[in-house]
């Protein structure tokens, strides 16, 4: 395996057991994988071909749904609450 695709499945082990944590514990580890996401998925899509980048593009968009959300609602001028 290349380093690009290790580093994806050891994102996949991590953003696995930050969803385990109480939404308290989320913020932080779910931060730093949210910026770092797109990183190794664009080095995935160079390394392997666009396709993998757009099926890491559709994992990354699936388990990130609600922040993304969030975040868009941010941007268009909305208060959204964020969950307790």
């Amino acid at each position: 395996m290349s380093l690009p695709v290790i580093l994806a499945c050891i994102w996949v082990l991590v953003a696995t057991v930050t969803a385990m944590l109480p939404m308290r514990g989320q913020m932080v580890p779910g931060l730093i994988l949210l910026v770092s996401a797109p990183v190794i998925i664009g080095w995935m899509a160079i390394a392997h071909g666009w396709w993998w980048g757009v099926l890491g593009l559709a994992g990354f968009a699936s388990m990130f749904r609600n922040p993304l959300i969030y975040l868009y609602r941010r941007a268009k001028g909305e208060r959204p609450e964020i969950p307790r």
